[in-house]
């Protein structure tokens, strides 16, 4: 989702690698789940996503969207994201003592916060948000420790992989008027990297490698 906001206006104005030190610890939030509420349908959910939660919730792809998930238009691209709900409006995986119930597995963009990707060609860096947590005194941790991902310069490959061709999606769509076409895209992807599933794969980023040339070949036709 593009953000009309210079990094000026949200970060401290320094970009991290993965091994930089950054002021993101919260030491465990003890008892904040702010940024766990109220974030609409702003938490979305790439392949490699879906495929934790789906893997640790031993749940489909259609389980998942029967109560935790949902699907809306980014730029003209389908994409699921987090559900909220409740009276607290609050992501739907959150318990009732406000803790992360799927923390071990949790969305790329929970284990990211407080911080950002700031992409730039075929590369990208980390800065730190500095009005999205409300949480004081935090300390320092390398960024790789606190994304806590393994195989990172894999995931990082996948991102940038997917990041791009989400973008090329959106440019295209963007420029589809004829409406059934766009709408028969969408599905494809949907199909492609979501509904699919993982389960009969050996290596995730081998499977998606091999169904990201082939959606590139098909939608370039």
């Amino acid at each position: 989702m593009l953000r009309d906001v210079t990094m000026e206006e949200i970060s401290d104005g320094k970009l991290y690698r993965a091994d930089d030190l950054v002021k993101a610890d919260c030491h465990d939030c003890k008892g904040c789940w702010d940024c766990c509420c109220g974030m609409g349908e702003s938490i979305l959910l790439d392949p490699y996503d879906v495929y934790r939660l789906s893997e640790g919730l031993k749940k489909s792809f259609e389980e998942l969207l029967e109560n935790s998930l949902e699907l809306h238009v980014v730029d003209g691209v389908i994409l699921p994201n987090l559900k909220m709900g409740g009276e607290r409006d609050c992501c739907v995986f959150l318990d009732g003592e406000g803790r992360c119930s799927v923390h071990d597995f949790r969305p790329g963009l929970c284990r990211l916060f407080p911080l950002g990707r700031y992409y730039e060609g075929d590369s990208f860096l980390y800065f730190l948000q500095t009005g999205e947590c409300r949480m004081g005194n935090r300390s320092k941790i390398k960024v790789k420790k606190w994304i806590d991902t393994p195989d990172l310069k894999r995931y990082d490959r996948f991102i940038l992989d997917w990041h791009h061709f989400v973008r090329t999606l959106q440019e295209t769509l963007g420029q589809e008027a004829d409406m059934e076409k766009a709408k028969r895209y969408n599905l494809y992807v949907l199909e492609t990297f979501y509904f699919r599933g993982w389960k009969e794969e050996d290596d995730f980023y081998t499977a998606f490698e091999r169904r990201l040339a082939q959606a590139r070949s098909v939608l370039a036709g």
